[in-house]
């Protein structure tokens, strides 16, 4: 008897040392990553390595029902055994024998902890005897708390859910918190078989299952047989989790995230989401107009981090939806132009209301002499600065990067600003770099914007506060100069021949804002900002297919002003004051002088702004004719006396003798080699020359015959080596160019 008695003992409390337990089998279980918006409330759930979500509970949070259902589920007496239940293995055993199968089971919630925390293994004597003991081990060295917790935290819930935890998150989006007595005997049961009684797909196997589990629960000690009778008639109200989360791209931006605590990000859940439904609302607006995609930025101008982004408009569609439209480069049309003009402004010291000339202008490029056009194919003759960008115009866009110095110190600064799809070669590019002819992203574009709003402090833009954007550099140009830029950006009046107030640009309180239009209609953009917050808006198709007719006023500004009326709805819109050393000047805005007291006839002053220190000159009587037109130099003929010119009451053209611009030939470039193609004789031996100043020069050739023209003559070409001279008549100056003419 005494040998029986120690054997016992042996077996119940020494033998239990035997096995090892699985490592950190009471540790609280790996938590999926989990993503907090900038206020703590969920934002997105990613998942294990093995696809499943997960989030342990402690004791303290599993509620009372849960635990008691639980126990009548799977393990009645384990309060009462020692991980162990002799009685259920008798009764297993006994069964086993009479039926000769299996017919019940004897595990505890113990051995099962021990089954489902070890490495899958062949179900075999020895692994049941193994996790017997393991148990029992685990009993000995845990308390029952300890045990149930780490079991709630571990079993497998069903479609990939693991924890009670994630599972009425998943079937009821509530916390275990605030679950009924029915819900939790639902997920109580579910453990014993997930995929049979997934309540999903059917939902009749998991309400048996429930009231099983109910009846059982009301045969406990402990428990209110008349809650159970109520709760077995509760119908089944499941919640599940929507398929398509707020913000999916974070799960893509965070494919290397690691198990552990939830982390903050600086995205704002209420207006994320606000902001997807803006764009899924406008992009349904459009949808027959063959817009398909959009996505937005939202930055908090003084942190650079990023309160919302939406990636595509419509994570499920096949035909791109998970692309994220924020990070691809694409074509950003005319939206690079304030960039150009913070350029002049710095480089040139213009003002605002600085004349650059809209007129047919010839610029050189490796094609070839490429002579550009406006958006509406009409040139206004001499503009100034704050219409011709409020107006987005595309010739006094290229006239002032040539002006400034070229596509170089663009590219510099557009680089230094953290646009890095623009290549290492400007000259790849050229002055069409102005007119968005290189791909940019549009975070990177937004960012941009932010830095003006921030009066030219630059700042990486960044969603998780713990990792800061990478490779953008640190910068900053001139407040005085981005305040220009802004203010004109922000003259609605200004813009109004171009876009007519009260459109989707026009909001009720000051905003800078520019669209941009790529070529074909393929890409729309619409960006802009207050004092303190800054949104880009891209619009169009990720397969490249243009829209049918849908420019940035129409397409991407829509969602620009919505999205900028929603950020301000509950915080009041604040604007940006002029730094130090900006004043306000009065021009006359055909020749960008200040009028001083000289009465002007035939336009009205306007205001502008300039940086001190760098102020239009005064304008004199001779600056007009007596009838009070305004004088413009020779290098404006060729628009003057054309249709275009709708101004003749304003303004009067000099004589070439009264510009002193020097005559530059554009083409053709000295050492041009010119082929003659016999089948087209009528137009491969013509060569018209061009110069910056049509109709000046006077043009000759010892081997080639010249035949008057205007605004220049034409050229005929005959093979050979020949040089062409143009001369300025008005100094004598003579610039000779070698040609190479040869058969085709």
């Amino acid at each position: 008897m005494v040998l029986a008695v120690v054997a016992v003992a042996v077996v119940w409390f020494a033998l239990p040392w035997c096995v090892a337990l699985p490592t950190g089998i009471i540790d609280a279980a790996p938590a999926s990553p989990q993503w907090l918006d900038r206020d703590g409330e969920p934002l997105h759930h990613l998942v294990l390595a093995d696809s499943t979500r997960a989030r342990p509970l402690a004791w303290e949070e599993i509620p009372a029902d849960l635990i008691a259902c639980t126990i009548a589920a799977e393990d009645k007496r384990f309060f009462r055994h020692g991980g162990i239940d002799l009685l259920a293995t008798a009764r297993a055993a006994r069964d086993l024998v009479r039926e000769r199968r299996i017919v019940s089971g004897a595990s505890t919630i113990s051995q099962q902890l021990v089954k489902i925390a070890s490495p899958p293994a062949p179900r075999r004597p020895w692994t049941k005897a193994r996790e017997a003991l393991g148990a029992r081990r685990l009993e000995m060295t845990h308390s029952k708390e300890e045990i149930l917790t780490a079991y709630l935290n571990r079993l497998d819930y069903g479609n990939l859910r693991i924890g009670a935890h994630e599972a009425a998150r998943a079937y009821f989006q509530k916390p275990p918190a605030d679950l009924s007595l029915a819900e939790c005997a639902l997920l109580a049961g579910l453990p014993q078989a997930p995929s049979m009684l997934n309540p999903l797909r059917h939902p009749e196997r998991a309400i048996r299952r429930r009231d099983v589990v109910l009846h059982r629960y009301a045969r406990l000690p402990a428990s209110d047989a008349g809650r159970a009778a109520r709760a077995i008639g509760e119908p089944l109200a499941l919640r599940p989790l929507p398929e398509s989360p707020i913000a999916p791209w974070l799960a893509a931006a965070t494919a290397a995230a690691t198990p552990g605590e939830p982390r903050r990000t600086t995205i704002s859940l209420p207006l994320q989401r606000d902001v997807e439904a803006i764009v899924r609302e406008e992009i349904r607006r459009h949808r027959d107009a063959n817009l398909r995609h959009a996505a937005v930025v939202v930055i908090d101008n003084a942190s650079g981090g990023i309160l919302a982004l939406v990636s595509s408009g419509n994570w499920d569609d096949p035909r791109g939806g998970q692309i994220n439209g924020a990070l691809i480069p694409r074509s950003p049309g005319s939206a690079l132009k304030p960039f150009t003009w913070l350029l002049a402004i710095d480089r040139l010291h213009h003002s605002t209301g600085a004349v650059i000339h809209d007129i047919p202008t010839r610029f050189r490029t490796e094609q070839g002499a490429d002579l550009p056009e406006n958006f509406d194919r009409t040139h206004r003759g001499p503009v100034t600065l704050r219409h011709a960008l409020a107006c987005s115009l595309n010739v006094p866009a290229l006239r002032l990067l040539n002006d400034a110095g070229g596509p170089q110190p663009l590219h510099r600064l557009l680089t230094a600003l953290g646009l890095t799809t623009l290549g290492d070669d400007p000259a790849v590019h050229g002055l069409g770099l102005t007119l968005g002819n290189a791909p940019v992203r549009l975070v990177e574009l937004t960012n941009a914007y932010a830095t003006l709003a921030r009066h030219g402090r630059h700042l990486p833009t960044h969603w998780d506060p713990d990792v800061l954007a990478h490779g953008t550099p640190a910068m900053r140009f001139d407040a005085r100069h981005a305040h220009l830029v802004i203010d004109i950006l922000a003259d609605s009046r200004a813009r109004a021949p171009a876009f007519p107030p009260g459109g989707p640009l026009d909001l009720p309180f000051p905003c800078a804002v520019k669209t941009g239009t790529s070529s074909d209609f393929r890409d729309n953009w619409c960006l802009g900002f207050t004092a303190t917050f800054t949104v880009g808006v891209w619009a169009g198709n990720f397969e490249n297919q243009p829209m049918q007719g849908i420019s940035g006023i129409d397409g991407a500004a829509p969602v620009f002003n919505r999205v900028m009326a929603r950020l301000h709805r509950d915080q009041p819109p604040q604007w940006i004051a002029a730094p130090d050393g900006v004043v306000e000047i009065t021009v006359d805005p055909r020749n960008g002088k200040s009028p001083g007291d000289l009465p002007l006839r035939h336009t009205t002053p306007t205001r502008e702004l300039a940086v001190a220190g760098h102020l239009p000159q005064p304008a004199t009587a001779a600056d007009y004719t007596p009838d009070g037109r305004a004088i413009i130099d020779a290098t404006n003929a060729e628009w003057f006396h054309s249709p275009h010119n709708r101004r003749h009451r304003q303004l009067a053209l000099a004589t070439p003798e009264d510009t002193d611009v020097p005559l530059r030939v554009i083409t053709p470039a000295d050492g041009a080699v010119f082929l003659l193609d016999p089948d087209h004789p009528s137009g491969s031996d013509r060569l018209r020359p061009l110069t910056n100043l049509p109709g000046v020069a006077e043009w000759s050739s010892p081997t080639l015959r010249i035949v008057p023209a205007t605004p220049e003559p034409i050229v005929h070409l005959v093979p050979g080596t020949h040089t062409l001279v143009a001369t300025d008549p008005r100094s004598g100056a003579r610039t000779a160019i070698t040609l190479h003419v040869r058969p085709f």
